[in-house]
């Protein structure tokens, strides 16, 4: 038996701002908002429109200090329903910034950076959506 990837957690200043632009991104929506007892703060989870437990997992973005050095974990995507030239235009409007982590330009794929700065890469080839 194997795992399947159910959430992705990520800390953050602004739940509301990051689940904003992800649910634009990625055509999510709210599913849910925790606030612990014992915690200051609280979370937001986004995921596609048919809620929990599908093929792609939802998002955790909740209040925390995010980590000062870089993380090993980004995220890539690939449009689904317009040229890969004409999404990077979208997210750039949506408030996604270009990042330069070093690349030379001839990467099959554009780095950017959410409105917090967690770098992702959005993916030059384009796939048909589930």
């Amino acid at each position: 038996m194997a795992c399947r990837m159910g959430e992705l957690v990520l800390d953050c200043r602004d739940p509301e701002v990051l689940a904003r632009f992800w649910c634009e991104v990625l055509d999510f929506v709210e599913l849910g908002r925790e606030y612990p007892d014992d915690v200051d703060g609280y979370a937001i989870e986004i995921g596609p429109r048919e809620g929990f437990g599908g093929p792609q997992p939802t998002i955790i973005l909740r209040t925390g200090e995010p980590a000062e050095a870089k993380s090993n974990l980004h995220i890539d995507l690939n449009p689904t329903d317009r040229d890969p030239d004409a999404e990077l235009e979208r997210l750039l409007e949506l408030g996604a910034r270009q990042a330069n982590i070093g690349q030379n330009g001839g990467e099959p794929w554009n780095v950017l950076a959410d409105p917090e700065g967690n770098t992702f890469c959005l993916l030059k080839a384009r796939i048909d959506p589930l």
